[in-house]
């Protein structure tokens, strides 16, 4: 990317020999190593040019660094003016911005958030306005529900006529398709009140994978109210029987009879005293008499 000088540079060679200044002026400001090759010089005005750099920066493919030169009348050194890093041609840049209420998309919305509030919405339009009389405003009110200060426009109920048609709830949903009923014929189908009563109603069967949601008339499911199947009876099925030509069949083996255990020892505490033995009575020695001999 070149920018070519114009006849107008050849007329100022002050400002269009100031390129090393301007390199230098950029070196201080910018990261190292991001101020590529000099590009050229455009002349803004008399004694005020502009001197183009590449900007090598891997974050700012295509743009190009800009630094201003000027000097005074006769004068014949240039000075620095200011630095820019702007986009050239083929820059990346941020998509344009876009307001809040235009950012935001259906499905957006969570718990806490609130959409600002359009005074200019198509889908809406002025609803019931007071006339002064208490009886006709009190009508309006209290028994016709009225009392909003806006209400669907024409635009507003086809634009959700629309939405709500080729939606999941439509006729052309898979689940429609396969369906044998519409909800049409179904006791689960609530009709809507107003404009939109001869096209859609609610469902109300729990069953139902439309149950609490705006659907068609000519939508359709498998839990309509009126569908059923046959039944067929059950077969009955006799006692199981055993091949014994394909499985031999023996007996379990017969539990162990449970050894007998020994008697708990007595605890000595318990054990009974055996008897003591009687006494051994003792002979008395026999005195001595006068056959025995006599000792001195």
């Amino acid at each position: 990317m070149t920018v070519t000088d114009t006849p107008s540079t050849t007329k100022d060679a002050v400002l269009l020999a100031a390129a090393d200044l301007a390199r230098g002026a950029l070196e201080e400001i910018a990261e190292p190593g991001t101020v590529g090759t000099h590009l050229g010089m455009e002349l803004l005005e008399d004694r005020l040019g502009m001197h183009w750099f590449e900007c090598t920066s891997p974050g700012y493919r295509g743009w190009r660094w800009g630094v201003s030169v000027a000097r005074v009348p006769r004068a014949k050194i240039a000075t620095v003016c200011e630095t820019n890093l702007l986009p050239g041609p083929d820059a990346v840049l941020a998509p344009q911005w876009l307001p809040y209420a235009d950012r935001l998309a259906p499905g957006d919305l969570g718990a806490g958030d609130v959409l600002p509030f359009r005074p200019d919405d198509p889908n809406l339009e002025a609803g019931f306005e007071a006339t002064g009389d208490e009886d006709v405003d009190q009508m309006a009110f209290f028994e016709l529900g009225l009392g909003r200060p806006r209400v669907l426009s024409a635009e507003g109920r086809e634009t959700a006529a629309s939405r709500w048609y080729a939606g999941d709830n439509g006729p052309t949903s898979e689940v429609a398709l396969k369906a044998t009923e519409r909800c049409t014929t179904c006791g689960y189908f609530m009709p809507l009140a107003g404009a939109l009563r001869a096209t859609f109603g609610v469902c109300a069967n729990e069953w139902s994978p439309s149950d609490g949601r705006v659907v068609s008339l000519d939508h359709g499911c498998g839990a309509h109210s009126e569908t059923d199947m046959e039944h067929p009876e059950p077969v009955p099925v006799g006692d199981p029987i055993v091949d014994e030509f394909a499985n031999d069949v023996e007996p379990s083996e017969q539990q162990a009879e449970p050894v007998e255990q020994a008697e708990p020892a007595v605890p000595v505490e318990q054990a009974v005293p055996v008897e003591q033995a009687e006494p051994v009575e003792q002979a008395e020695p026999e005195p001595h008499g006068s056959d025995d001999p006599v000792t001195d």
